[in-house]
């Protein structure tokens, strides 16, 4: 099949691709949900039993009617089992959708509970509209397949079996010549169900690839504008739009191959009942009455058993899309954290923090190394203290490491060798969720999520009460917001915060991460979208911040370096320096080269673009 990024990939060698094997996945899929497929199953067996009934009752209403005789009673029975019919197959179909849709339900909640929860590594190997695809687009056609296909199979299977012992009873000649027309469409069927599971695999991967380009590009709308690039990537997800397309074309040709099949077999059916039938009526052999009950038994067989057909070729569609559902299912997902047990839809929990081991510092990193890749090492032995009460700056050139650390320290990734330890205790004694508890970070791509001021202030603290909202809310200087937005605190952000600048998201970023109380806070740049008066303004913010916890600051800007109380110095993945900023311009020459570089620029011009992607980038390594 192809994989979101284009790739072809191979089937497991293992993986069972037969029907049997197909029809045996959605009935485990149905675990859970056992008791409404049983009662759905013993809906459509009195359905069934109802509707084999009618065609004896018909053969004695034309028996009758032969000798001049009408029995009204019969008829009013005739009537009475149709809409008996009716009804427990009306029944039966709700209870098999409901069960498709409680199957979908299932899928749906482990797969947003998995993605959430994955392991970093995996969002730099796949592409998150791929991956949100797969819960919605794929499920979709897996409800399908549960509720359709499923009842058409149960269905056809038990109508037919019926059908074939009462045919078998009235004439076995017959029988055998709609068997013979039957086999040879399931001959046909069966060649073709293999190249429409992997055309619809094809399909389904091209689709999430169309989901996962064009969030790319909505994503960056105002850079794809800005550089004229809208034809080009209408090109680029165009591309994947053909490949859905011929995929689609493959699957709908196939499709129309199994339909003629299926249909030849109805009609040929049909036709050989007559013309023999007939025959064998003009002889004397049965009786009309005998014909008129085959030809009604032979539909009770042929329609139930080409929608079998049918519901076979979707099973194998929809096996596609399972298997791209097992893929993400099978990805390395985080452990389960201790603070995040609640039932869903309970309320959030609010932060836990245990107080330090005799003193020990907010977190401690003892020559630590990793690296995203056995040949792509990061850091290379870093190692530094973050005491209380203190404002500790990394400094290093792009790609130095520094956000690395910060992922570390967030429990995003684990090191290869060396040690975290957050107030004394290592962090593989602690689960993320208690080392997450312990930090806030306000990271330079600031994350404004849809929905009110108060929201997004609130976000990691939903319980927080409006005194302790309105403190973070003049720390983070953010007042002139609050009085701007129609509603004040309740009014409405837009999409990624579009209705505030870079500095104003910065600083809801900033008060939603002091709301929180973290004995560490984590600064990702936090001057970088700032002007002077508001930087200013900021440096004032931090040093009483450190009153109340540990300050850890990536910064560039000498503004801010210069008012911590150490600074670290990052070399190609390494603490080649500590120490204040006037021992650093003294005796670190890398330090003073970085500092001498940041004197040339204005501290209140904001970042370039290109800088700015540049940080991004090396945000996400």
């Amino acid at each position: 099949m192809t994989a979101a990024g284009g790739k072809e990939t191979q089937t497991p060698p293992g993986e069972d691709r037969s029907t049997r094997a197909a029809v045996a996945t959605v009935f485990r899929l149905t675990a859970g949900h056992r008791v409404s497929i049983a009662v759905a199953t013993v809906l459509t067996v009195v359905g069934s039993a109802v509707g084999l009934a009618q065609p004896l009752v018909a053969k004695h209403i034309v028996d009758a009617s032969g000798h001049g005789r009408v029995f009204w009673p019969l008829l009013l029975l005739l009537t009475v089992l149709f809409v008996t019919e009716a009804a427990t197959g009306a029944v039966g179909r709700f209870v098999l959708e409901r069960t498709g849709e409680g199957v979908v339900r299932g899928l749906r909640h482990g797969l947003v509970a998995r993605l959430l929860r994955l392991e970093m590594r995996e969002y730099d190997r796949h592409r998150s509209g791929d991956l949100i695809s797969r819960v919605t687009v794929d499920t979709t056609l897996l409800r399908e397949v549960v509720a359709q296909a499923l009842s058409d199979l149960v269905s056809g299977v038990l109508v037919g079996a019926g059908a074939l012992v009462l045919m078998v009873w009235i004439d076995p000649l017959l029988l055998l010549l709609i068997a013979l027309t039957i086999a040879a469409a399931a001959a046909i069927v069966a060649s073709l169900l293999n190249g429409i599971r992997a055309a619809s695999e094809r399909m389904q991967s091209a689709v999430g690839a169309i989901s996962a380009d064009l969030e790319r590009a909505l994503g960056a709308l105002p850079m794809v504008r800005v550089h004229r690039a809208e034809e080009r990537e209408a090109r680029r997800i165009g591309e994947r739009v053909e490949s859905a397309y011929s995929a689609g074309v493959r699957t709908a040709k196939l499709a129309s191959m199994m339909s003629p099949a299926v249909e030849l077999a109805v009609q040929g059916s049909f036709l050989l009942v007559l013309v023999i039938g007939g025959l064998r009526v003009n002889g004397h052999a049965n009786s009309l009455g005998d014909l008129v009950a085959f030809l009604l038994y032979a539909s009770y067989l042929v329609l139930p058993l080409s929608s079998a057909f049918r519901a076979v070729g979707l099973i194998q569609r929809g096996m596609g899309a399972y298997q791209r559902i097992e893929q993400v299912l099978a990805l390395p997902a985080e452990p389960a954290q201790r603070d995040a047990t609640a039932a869903v839809g309970g309320p959030p929990l609010r932060r836990t923090k245990e107080p330090g081991t005799g003193g020990a510092p907010p977190l401690a990193l003892r020559d630590v190394h990793f690296g995203y890749g056995p040949d792509r090492p990061v850091l290379r032995g870093v190692s530094f203290v973050v005491p209380h009460g203190r404002q500790v700056a990394l400094v290093g050139r792009s790609g130095a490491g520094k956000s690395t650390i910060f992922a570390l320290v967030a429990r995003f990734y684990e090191p290869d060798s060396g040690t975290l330890l957050f107030d004394g205790r290592p962090a593989a004694e602690l689960d993320r969720g208690e080392c997450r508890a312990r930090i806030a970070v306000v990271d330079q791509n600031t994350h404004v999520v849809q929905g009110t001021l108060w929201d997004n202030i609130t976000y990691a603290e939903p319980g927080a009460t409006e005194d302790e909202v309105r403190r973070v809310v003049e720390l983070a200087h953010l007042e002139e917001v609050v009085e701007r937005l129609p509603g004040g605190l309740s009014g409405v952000l837009g999409e990624r915060g579009s209705t505030l600048s870079g500095g104003e998201r910065q600083r809801v970023a900033l008060a939603r991460a002091l709301l929180a109380r973290p004995s560490l806070l984590l600064l990702d740049e936090p001057t970088a979208h700032l002007d002077a008066l508001n930087e200013a303004a900021l440096t004032g913010v931090m040093k009483d911040v450190a009153q109340e916890c540990a300050l850890l600051v990536i910064a560039h800007r000498l503004s801010t370096v210069q008012h911590a109380d150490r600074i670290v110095v990052v070399e190609d993945g390494r603490t080649v320096a500590s120490g204040h900023h006037e021992e650093l311009l003294t005796s670190s020459p890398i330090y003073r080269g970085l500092a001498a570089g940041q004197m040339l620029r204005p501290a209140e011009a904001p970042p370039s673009a290109g800088r700015a992607a540049n940080a991004r980038t090396q945000h996400a390594r």
